[in-house]
């Protein structure tokens, strides 16, 4: 079993930043990915960015994702945030192609 709390969103303008956090605890084996959704009121759920549990590395752009091993804590660095970037976002583990678990989510509001 494998439990996911996310954190850091809030409301912010246009232009801003924010860093979410999702902190894992639980059965994390290493050829699990962990991945960024989001969605906005009205619309489906959509994939932002996703990363391999076992590898340290980042996967860059206007949104960054990386892991601390060390705090079992993968984080969304977004940057240049527009409006269109308002949903609830959420942190998901799973292996084999499909996220099995899933955190309460965490609302981002960017304001024009």
């Amino acid at each position: 079993q494998v439990q996911l709390v996310e954190s850091g969103g809030g409301l912010v303008q246009a232009g801003g930043s924010l860093r979410l956090s999702c902190v894992a605890s639980g059965r994390i084996f290493s050829s699990y990915f962990v991945g960024w959704f989001r969605q906005a009121p009205g619309k489906e759920r959509e994939f932002v960015a996703g990363i391999s549990w076992s590898r340290a590395d980042s996967v860059k752009g206007r949104f960054t994702i990386s892991r601390d091993s060390a705090k079992n804590t993968v984080y969304l660095q977004m940057n240049s945030l527009k409006p269109e970037d308002t949903a609830v976002y959420y942190c998901a583990a799973g292996n084999g192609g499909t996220y099995g678990y899933w955190g309460q989510g965490t609302q981002v509001t960017v304001s024009s």
